[in-house]
């Protein structure tokens, strides 16, 4: 039997990449600091993607860095079930201050993955509890990305994620996305066109029936598929249908949460609640694997019946709340208070809006998107070669000296809320210099 040679690189399965073509020539960082990362030829790596839209706070963050240290030192682990540490009640309390309204819950999780099969479980639960056992039906919406676990494929709607795994879970259907109406097109914030396309929800509550849904999922700004946009009124008229027919409406915030939308959360920009909300990445700066699920009080309650003995929920993970990630957690959230974070991007919000619109008119560039300090670059794709313009594009930045993010053939960015406007310029020069050498 061959034996890989020791840094062969071969061992390592990569995930979500073209694992022969990166063996091939290996794009390695070897340290991080605030904006940038080290590569291990020695360059400064500008983070236009604050990692993998996670690390919110920047790099090597004093505050969460020492956080982890003290708590290796103190309690590296405790047992999640029937067991728990002060560091995990301590969070959820905080946790539950700074979410809007009612979410007041907190279930701990080890990835926005997991967040959202918890989410879709609890959804499921809570109806049969309440004695509407036949809402088993689950709603997501095409282009939506809610993670790589079976539940998450499912309700989940990008084609290239699902194709390869069969039938998925039964009793899933979607949503029409509301991408590629060309009135739309470089367009700040929110669309005026398609709000409509919420009314979808009606017809599959035609086509099922209401009493059979238990919960619609979607992400209030889809971050995987490209930054795509709802287009303004769009999810207050899925709210108002979820309501109408008694389904739970969930958000899945693991990219929009913890300031990315200039806001704490998604939630506060658009001013609508929903019933669940699926948190990661900048839970812990992307420091330390950490999930969350958001509960409003009137579901959490409806579980806490019976004898007070009775485990109410038969779900858990071994690392729900594990204190290290709990650590980094606390570490983080006090990294935001203390730097205001959670609000920074809307005081860059228009700058940074400014600064990718200037884009327009670069050679294939066919979309600009921007909202909080997110944007989405659209290229038009080779009709023989899709998403290749934007992966030259990436390759390119990279040696540039900047890090983006590609789907498709769209070049994504989502920076650390820590960005100065001057590197707010140097990212666009950057991205603009490339763009222009693009075939």
């Amino acid at each position: 039997m061959n034996q890989p040679l020791p840094n062969s690189l071969q061992a390592y399965w990569m995930p979500f990449t073209a694992n022969r073509q990166f063996k091939a020539a290996p794009r390695m960082v070897v340290g991080a600091k605030d904006m940038h990362y080290r590569t291990d030829d020695g360059r400064q790596l500008l983070d236009g993607t604050a990692g993998l839209w996670c690390c919110n706070a920047g790099h090597a963050r004093p505050r969460i860095v020492e956080a982890i240290q003290k708590q290796a030192a103190e309690l590296d682990y405790a047992p999640a079930f029937q067991m728990g540490h002060p560091k995990a009640f301590t969070l959820a309390a905080r946790l539950a201050r700074i979410m809007p309204g009612e979410l007041n819950h907190a279930f701990f999780t080890n990835s926005g993955s997991e967040s959202v099969e918890t989410a879709l479980k609890i959804a499921l639960a809570y109806h049969r509890i309440r004695g509407e056992g036949g809402r088993v039906r689950l709603i997501g919406r095409e282009k939506g990305y809610h993670g790589t676990n079976f539940g998450g494929m499912s309700v989940g709607g990008i084609t290239a994620n699902r194709k390869m795994f069969g039938a998925l879970v039964a009793g899933v259907d979607h949503l029409r996305h509301t991408h590629g109406d060309p009135r739309n097109r470089f367009v700040r914030g929110l669309p005026e066109h398609g709000a409509e396309f919420a009314d979808d929800l009606e017809r599959l509550c035609q086509l099922h029936d209401p009493s059979t849904i238990a919960a619609v999922i979607v992400e209030p700004v889809q971050g995987s598929a490209g930054v795509i946009v709802p287009p303004r009124g769009y999810l207050e008229r899925l709210r108002a249908i979820c309501d109408r027919h008694g389904i739970l409406l969930i958000f899945d915030e693991v990219i929009t949460g913890f300031g990315r939308m200039g806001t704490p959360f998604a939630i506060d920009w658009f001013g609508i609640e929903p019933d669940m909300v699926t948190l990661a990445k900048g839970i812990t700066n992307g420091v330390i694997p950490m999930g969350v699920v958001m509960v409003k009080s009137a579901i959490h309650d409806a579980f806490m019946q019976g004898p007070p003995q009775t485990i109410e929920f038969f779900h858990g993970y071994t690392y729900s709340a594990n204190p290290m990630a709990c650590a980094a957690a606390l570490g983080t959230l006090d990294t935001y208070e203390e730097e205001s974070l959670l609000t920074r991007g809307a005081e860059l919000a228009d700058y940074w809006a400014d600064a990718a619109h200037a884009l327009k008119g670069l050679p294939h560039v066919i979309d600009i998107r921007t909202i909080g300090l997110i944007a989405a670059i659209e290229l038009e794709p080779l009709p023989s070669k899709p998403s290749s313009r934007a992966f030259e594009a990436y390759l390119k930045c990279f040696e540039a000296g900047l890090l983006v993010r590609t789907t498709a053939d769209i070049v994504a960015l989502s920076p650390p809320l820590i960005i100065e406007r001057r590197q707010i310029d140097q990212l666009f020069e950057i991205l603009t210099k490339v763009l222009k050498t693009i075939v």
